[in-house]
């Protein structure tokens, strides 16, 4: 089937393609409201031309294509709440000195050490009206119980979400600020005043609900670590699994199975489609089939708390019912085109999120590829068909998300086709069992039998998954892979599928010309890091690291040669870099001509030199005026390694002087070239 040739697919590129457009270029809301209208009268004038002349249609199809792109522009506009006047980050004096703020909860969070956290959307700022979405860092035991809906009044300042602090670690901040989330605020029970009726929304009832569920759970005896990975499994709640669980799960290349994904609102369509088995498929019985799905798939994404995550399963799965229910030729790949559409209408930015992106790769690979992967062997047996569909829709998944994982992640689990095959059929029962035990827990307290049942599978699931998981040497960590290789591999993924499916000479030529611009990234990559030399002074709290980088060989230098520095994998990952040796720190540093001067907590240093870069590090008693007559250097570096206040006099003592002062800790890393 030639996908690309649907015009639905070439509107959606030209949709995506605008979505990124204006991530990266942010164009003038406007102009792009001006293009969109004279965007309209041209297709309205094409529009009648036609019906006359037939020769107008490629410019009616242009034009479609024209207004696409500015509908997907003004989506992604519209929906940054940064760019409306209303929202709080537009309060300066809120991020500055302490305010009243009053803000509802939304959606609970993985707690850390210190603090229960939560989404919340904020009501007012000082008595005057703002909106915004926020993270609410709440002390443990401040309170012993808050709900969603909650509607809290305190007296608190917004912070900022910090920046990278050290290089090539995940971007934290980008990653909130794609979920319109700018700003955190840190409370405990002094500052909190709540309102006595919480506001009764949706997200208020599906709380509710979902608070019911686990406390008839909890009456059953349901043992607590199975509880958490079944509330996981069914309802995408993964906020009080473990980490040890977590990673088991990540080593084994089962991770998607704890957050609500197509998998499992697959498994729910199947069962739904199961129990109305018996109703016929006339044409009044599958519209009764495709209603009971749509409010059964609705159900289901409110009792699981509307997370972003099941709300594009439901909506994706929603509209492959419906396609189902027309029986049109074809309607798997516009169905997934609408469904796509139809969200990133609505919540444009889901574009940048990694599990909108694993999804639909995933299924539409399965989709395209799995039949080809069929062909390869034709089973007799029953069993040896099963675990060959098993397999053959696991490396169809795999295929088509691993370049993108390797891009995220940097990490590749080698047995993942063995955990698809063994989880399966128990992940398959779970699911069945899952949804009869949390429908039963709306009502009432599940019956014992069930839960014992229930319990002991999931035990067995998560045995299964360590052992798994143990055989560590075959999880590939730290790979190396950039933009570049993103692309290319993609590419020559896709031209390998395209030629497989139907060999000849162009698709060959596709081919062959794919595995060049392979080898092209490969050696720009190569050449491109060769030519490059770098000098990094890290944020680290405890020991000072600096690293020197000439090609892919890098020396560190630091106060503590035996720790093991987290925060240069990320940097090693990062540049293809590798680590040639481990120095003790030295006073004096040389880099590309440069003079670098590196004062300890001793404070000795020698009056002679005169440093272009003096580094302070482990709180040194100087000074600092009277250093910086005798060194004149051009710029001052505070690492992470030092205190807070007497960074604050550092700081003073570099403006008075006229000096560049840069703190790591709040600034982050320094990068001299």
């Amino acid at each position: 089937m030639k996908v690309l040739d649907f015009p639905l697919t070439k509107i959606t590129i030209w949709f995506l393609l605008s979505i990124l457009f204006c991530y990266y270029c942010q164009p003038s809301i406007y102009i792009v409201i001006s293009c969109f209208i004279v965007g309209l009268l041209i297709f309205s004038i094409c529009y009648f031309l036609i019906r006359r002349n037939k020769k107008f249609i490629p410019l009616f199809g242009i034009n479609t294509y024209f207004i696409s792109f500015f509908i997907g522009v003004l989506a992604l506009l519209l929906h940054t709440n940064s760019l409306q006047k209303s929202n709080y980050i537009h309060c300066k004096k809120a991020f500055e000195t302490p305010e009243i703020i009053t803000f509802t909860l939304r959606e609970k969070l993985k707690s850390n050490t210190y603090n229960d956290r939560f989404t919340a959307i904020i009501n007012s700022i000082s008595g005057k009206n703002y909106f915004g979405k926020i993270i609410v860092n709440i002390q443990k035991d401040s309170l012993k119980s808050l709900i969603i809906g909650d509607i809290i009044k305190a007296k608190t300042v917004l912070q900022p979400n910090g920046i990278n602090k050290n290089p090539n670690q995940f971007d934290y901040c980008k990653y909130l600020a794609d979920k319109q989330i700018y700003a955190q605020v840190y409370i405990n029970k002094a500052e909190i005043d709540i309102h006595k009726t919480p506001k009764k929304d949706i997200w208020y009832y599906s709380g509710r609900l979902h608070s019911r569920i686990v406390r008839n759970l909890e009456k059953a005896n349901f043992n607590k670590e199975e509880m958490n990975v079944a509330l996981a499994l069914i309802l995408g709640q993964q906020q009080e699994i473990s980490s040890d669980i977590i990673q088991d799960y990540q080593y084994s290349g089962a991770t998607h199975i704890l957050s609500v994904s197509g998998l499992h609102v697959g498994f729910i369509m199947l069962f739904i489609n199961f129990v109305l088995k018996p109703i016929p498929n006339t044409r009044k019985g599958s519209f009764v089939k495709l209603i009971s799905i749509l409010v059964s798939l609705g159900a289901f994404a409110i009792i699981s708390g509307l997370s972003p995550s099941v709300l594009r399963s439901v909506v994706m799965f929603s509209f492959l019912a419906i396609g189902n229910h027309l029986r049109r030729s074809g309607s798997i790949y516009h169905t997934l085109l609408v469904s796509m559409l139809l969200i990133l209408l609505f919540e444009p930015y889901f574009l940048f999120d990694v599990g909108f992106q694993l999804s639909y790769l995933a299924l539409f690979f399965i989709v395209w590829l799995q039949p080809l992967l069929k062909t390869i062997w034709t089973p007799k047996r029953k069993i040896q068909v099963t675990i060959w569909n098993a397999l053959t829709v696991s490396f169809a998944a795999q295929i088509g998300t691993l370049p993108l994982c390797l891009y995220y992640f940097h990490q590749f689990p080698g047995l993942f086709f063995v955990t698809n095959i063994v989880i399966i059929p128990i992940l398959s029962f779970i699911m069945i069992a899952g949804i009869i035990v949390m429908i039963l827990a709306i009502f009432t307290s599940p019956p014992l039998i069930i839960i014992e049942i229930f319990e002991k599978s999931i035990y067995l699931l998560n045995k299964t998954i360590h052992i798994v998981a143990s055989f560590e040497w075959f999880v590939i960590r730290d790979i190396s892979f950039n933009f570049y290789y993103l692309i290319t591999f993609y590419l020559f993924i896709i031209s390998a599928i395209i030629w497989s499916k139907n060999p000849n000479y162009s698709k060959l030529l596709f081919l062959l010309s794919s595995i060049i611009l392979l080898q092209i990234s490969v050696l720009y990559t190569k050449r491109e890091i060769e030519n490059n030399e770098e000098m990094i002074v890290y944020n680290t709290k405890k020991n000072t690291l600096i690293s020197k980088r000439t090609g892919k060989d890098i020396t560190i230098f630091t106060s503590d040669t035996l720790s093991k520095n987290n925060v240069l994998i990320p940097y090693l990952v990062g540049n293809f870099s590798r680590l040639q040796s481990r120095k003790k720190i030295e006073n004096t540093l040389f880099f590309n001509g440069k003079r670098i001067l590196v004062i300890d907590s001793s404070g000795i240093y020698p009056t002679k030199i005169q440093p272009d870069i003096l580094i302070l590090t482990q709180t040194p008693k100087i000074n600092l005026d009277r250093m910086l007559q005798d060194l004149h250097p051009r710029i001052i570096i505070a690492d992470g390694s030092n205190s807070y206040a007497i960074q604050k006099t550092w700081k003073t003592s570099c403006i008075k002087n006229n000096i560049l002062f840069h703190a790591t800790n709040e600034k982050g890393f320094y990068k001299i070239e």
